[in-house]
Formats: C-alpha cells, structure tokens, sequence
C-alpha cells in the first residue's frame, strides 16, 4: 500500500504556487501534485493554484495566501536555474529561508518543490529530463503534505 493510500486525511484546502519561470517544467509538478491527491477517493483535498513571476515572489504570495485563513497548506513550485553568474544560488537561499520564515512566523506548512539544478542547459536532454523529474516531484511533495497535515491534526487533536 502506498503512502497515500494510508493517510486518512479530513478535507483540507491547499495553495499551490507555481513559479512563472519554465512554467512548462514547474507545471508537471502542480499536474502530479493533483493526480496523487486524487487517487485516493478517501482524501478530501481542494488545491488552488496561483502563478506567480518568479520565485523569489513565492514567500510574499504564500504569506498573503495564508493570512487569509483559507488554506491549510501551501505547496510551492519553481525551477532555478544556473545563468552562469551564481545568481541562482542567492535566489534559492532567499526563497527557501523566506517560505521557512513564513511557514514558521503563521504556523501553517509549507512544502517546497522549489529546485535548483547545477548547470542546466537550455537543451532537449535537460528539458525533458526535468519535466519528467518534476513529475515525481509533484508525487513526493503530496505525500509530503498529506502526511504532514496529518500528523499535526493528530497532534493538536491530543494536546
């Protein structure tokens, strides 16, 4: 039995947040995300997508998704690549440490299919090969955040 299959998970409503940047890419994960979440007709999810620029604008819209009370989750999604100038290094720090920030300052999860590839090319292997990869991304990141909304129901629930 899969991990999903064994989550017992009360209706739950989920942002999704899908960086702009190789949209085409990034999307496989939002499209697997929701396929995972619907092969188990127990779990009761609602997931939102918003596109936003880019992903540094991932931590403020996340923020602005959750102050609004409406979802317990959020899940972001981007492909950072490497120009050649190590931007994309700084780039990811500052997303990563702003959804942990955001994540911690509200208490509500969020989960990061946020990828950094060392020395992406602009060419069909590489293409290809990251938007089969964000495809399990999306799997592995709704078990994520199904497991995780579970155990911190089960949590709450006992304290």
């Amino acid at each position: 039995m899969d991990q999903v299959s064994q989550i017992n998970l009360p209706a739950s409503r989920i942002a999704f947040i899908k960086a702009g940047w190789h949209g085409e890419i990034v999307t496989q994960c939002y499209d697997a995300c929701r396929a995972r979440f619907n092969e188990n007709p127990d779990i009761a999810v609602e997931v939102t997508a918003f596109d936003v620029p880019g992903a540094l604008e991932i931590p403020l819209m996340a923020q602005d998704l959750i102050e609004t009370g409406q979802y317990d989750a959020v899940i972001a999604s981007a492909l950072i690549v490497d120009g050649g100038i190590y931007r994309h290094d700084f780039v990811s720090t500052a997303v990563i440490d702003g959804m942990m920030r955001v994540q911690l300052d509200t208490g509500v999860p969020i989960f990061s299919a946020v990828l950094t590839p060392h020395h992406f090319q602009e060419s069909d292997a590489h293409r290809n090969f990251f938007h089969d990869h964000f495809k399990i991304k999306g799997r592995e990141v709704a078990d994520a955040c199904a497991a995780m909304l579970q155990i911190r129901r089960t949590v709450v629930r006992a304290a």
